[in-house]
């Protein structure tokens, strides 16, 4: 019996990046099987040439949308009717809408409306609404991890570039005041509409975490890092321990061991992680 979740990925290629495609399918891999993978654009236009080698890598099938109307967005109309064809087919347990546009914010309420999970991908830029309408959304720029930007082959034909020679050394007349330390480097700010690599760690929200250890917990204080997770999801479908430089979740509960305790019961498959907020006495309510 295939217990896989049959996923529909629909890639709005106008509000998404060509360069995290593939840590995004690994990230869908998680959740279950993209049965379905299209992406829809005018691909007609020269701003989306670096997806056509994209397409081709990953196996994912282009729905040419033209322009009608400058100024007006046909792509958007034709993902929202393909999903609704998709749904009617009963066929999917949820979909993956990539796209930063709040504008699919009425086709995720009404994906789950009908049952079915829904997962978002967006930039850090995505309005709030459509986030809270996935069941979870993740960040785009957790995704890029520098692993898709290889480094691009050496032709032997070519004679190798020569180094640069090296910067001249400080003339006599201006010498450097020893007295005055040297300033830290600065690191540039970011311009508009440009978003970091790899986004700087956040603090911990640890009153939410607080909040989900209490629903979640037993008689004695205990909840299982399972239910803790699925009660965060669903107060804020945003929430990725990665935002907090971690991994797992277990791994953040952990780096706040000031706040929460951990326990591991059991072995192997079977072991199951309990959390409880540090210092309460067991069995107080």
């Amino acid at each position: 019996m295939d217990e896989q979740r049959r996923l529909a990925v629909l890639v709005d290629a106008d509000n998404a990046q060509p360069s995290v495609i593939g840590a995004l399918l690994e990230e869908v891999a998680k959740y279950g099987t993209a049965s379905v993978k299209r992406i829809y654009g005018d691909f007609t236009s020269t701003r989306m040439n670096q997806w056509k080698q994209a397409l081709l890598r990953f196996s994912i099938n282009p729905v040419q949308q033209f322009a009608y109307t400058s100024g007006k967005n046909a792509t958007d109309s034709a993902l929202i009717i393909d999903a609704m064809d998709l749904l009617y087919t009963r066929r999917f347990d949820g979909f993956c809408l990539v796209t930063s546009d709040s504008d699919f914010t009425r086709l995720a309420q009404r994906l789950r409306e009908e049952g079915l999970t829904v997962y978002g991908f967006g930039e850090k830029k995505t309005p709030d609404a459509f986030i809270q309408a996935c069941d979870k959304f993740i960040y785009t720029e957790l995704l890029r991890d520098g692993s898709e930007a290889e480094a691009p082959p050496v032709d032997a034909k070519k004679p190798a570039k020569k180094p640069k020679p090296p910067a001249k050394p400080p003339t006599a007349s201006a010498p450097a005041d020893a007295a005055t330390p040297a300033s830290p480097a600065k690191t540039p700010a970011p311009q508009p509409g440009e978003a970091s690599a790899i986004p700087l760690p956040q603090d911990a929200p640890l009153a939410l975490i607080r909040r989900a250890v209490e629903e979640a917990s037993d008689e004695r204080g205990w909840a299982n890092l399972a239910a803790v997770g699925a009660y965060l999801t669903k107060v804020r479908p945003d929430f990725d321990p990665r935002l907090y430089g971690h991994r797992k979740l277990s791994d953040l509960l952990r780096s706040l061991d000031r706040f929460f305790a951990m326990e591991d019961r059991g072995s192997g498959p079977a072991k199951t992680i309990y959390v409880r907020a540090a210092g309460r006495p067991e069995g107080v309510e």
